[in-house]
């Protein structure tokens, strides 16, 4: 019976968000009628408590910062300066500046935690760039694609913190986590970029220029910034000084100074970033708030005791489940966006993942890779809209080059799941709040 009730509030779910209602007022309807029609507890005293907890919650105060530094960093000179700085030393690799997508959105990502913000930043500077310099544009544009999601992996990452306060998982653990299957990924996709240009040699530009070391030094010099960025606040974090929420204050601080002393800070700058900041900010608080109502709907009816001993009947290995898992996720994402994802089903997933015996810090990084592949998957990938804008390409087209990225992420899953040490290795280490 419970079931078959939590099969018509599907239903019913993906009805409102079909018909266009916001995602967070989607989730709190239907947890309300759940709780209405199929349990004993008011809805309303249920759903204010419930509501009011998600909103206070103090882990979540880390996410607006972290969020309003991204939005600070995206109007600076900072990705100008970071191209200045990569490109010298990307001569005579093969693909050349092809790597500047890869390079560039991994330490963007260190500094932004936000997927789109990752792309849009590195994606307005290179892709004009390389295609005036005779870089193909489908190469381009798929590497960009994929790099770009980078921004939820490499830490500070807004899906972190997400899954992190629906977890009840140490945030600080799940961004050193994050570090080592970052930078795998990041090799990864300038392995075939490398892989691609020495199959392509003809579609690579020769290089026009050679520069010395010393001029490789001297252009060095405009990385400074984003490098005193990344130690401010990851470093905060690592060392104990400061929590996620701290270190996240200190980002704010620290991308301003950077925009000050850019000269891109002005009232203008500052009031955009803010406004920015705080419609972003609702929409993920609206969708945090209506999910943790839903799941509490969805204890009272049953669902996840009933969904756990279902699993658990069918003797899924480890593996078979984490695939089961994989697959779910990836058909999730193609229509929904990844917080929406990871808040709608933690209520859920997580006694299972528990029962399995499945590290939760694991599963973070997991959750984290899978929804990485949400953003380059149509007809929902907020990465493929992102390009979409900025090459006024068809969404397909993009998604096609994309593909390549995408089986590259489903190896890199494999191998955590196979070496969960490169998950587990550096909290296990350093041991912090």
């Amino acid at each position: 019976m419970e079931l078959l009730i939590t099969a018509l509030l599907i239903v019913a779910l993906f009805g409102l968000l079909g018909s266009g209602v916001w995602i967070g007022l989607s989730l709190a309807g239907v947890a309300w009628i759940g709780m209405e029609l199929f349990s004993s507890r008011p809805a309303g005293d249920a759903m204010a408590v419930t509501i009011w907890g998600s909103a206070s919650s103090w882990t979540l105060t880390a996410l607006p910062l972290f969020v309003w530094m991204g939005e600070i960093l995206f109007r600076t000179r900072l990705s100008e300066d970071m191209f200045k700085g990569l490109a010298p030393w990307l001569e005579r690799v093969p693909g050349r500046l092809l790597h500047t997508n890869i390079i560039g959105c991994t330490i963007f990502a260190a500094v932004s935690g936000s997927s789109a913000a990752t792309c849009a930043t590195i994606g307005k500077m290179t892709l004009p760039e390389l295609k005036s310099r005779g870089y193909p544009e489908d190469i381009t544009v798929g590497t960009l694609a994929g790099a770009g999601t980078l921004g939820l992996l490499i830490p500070p990452s807004i899906i972190m913190i997400v899954y992190g306060v629906s977890a009840n998982v140490s945030i600080a653990h799940l961004f050193i986590a994050g570090v080592i299957p970052g930078l795998l990924l990041a090799l990864l996709f300038s392995g075939y970029i490398t892989a691609w240009a020495l199959l392509h040699p003809d579609k690579i530009p020769k290089s026009a220029t050679r520069t010395t070391i010393r001029q490789k030094l001297y252009a060095s010099r405009h990385l400074i910034p984003v490098v005193l960025l990344i130690a401010a606040v990851l470093g905060s974090i690592y060392a104990g000084i400061a929590t996620a929420t701290e270190a996240a204050a200190f980002g704010v601080v620290g991308s301003l100074v950077i925009s000050a002393f850019q000269g891109s800070l002005n009232w203008m700058t500052f009031r955009d970033s803010l406004l920015g900041a705080t419609r972003l900010y609702c929409m993920i608080a609206l969708i945090l708030a209506g999910a943790a109502f839903l799941t509490l709907s969805m204890g009272y009816i049953g669902l996840p005791r009933h969904l756990a001993a279902w699993i658990s009947g069918l003797h899924l290995s480890r593996l078979a489940l984490i695939l089961a898992l994989m697959a779910f996720y990836i058909i999730l994402g193609c229509f929904l966006d990844g917080i929406s994802m990871i808040v709608l089903t933690m209520g859920v997933i997580l006694p299972t993942v528990q029962g399995a015996g499945i590290d939760l810090v694991w599963f973070g990084i997991f959750i984290v890779l899978v929804v990485e592949m949400a953003q380059i998957t149509p007809p929902v990938g907020f990465n493929l809209f992102m390009l979409q804008g900025m090459t006024g390409r068809q969404i397909t087209w993009i998604a096609r080059q994309a593909l390549p990225m995408f089986y590259l992420m489903i190896i890199a899953t494999m191998a955590i799941y196979f070496f969960p040490s490169l998950v587990t290795a550096l909290p296990q280490q350093m041991k912090f709040g």
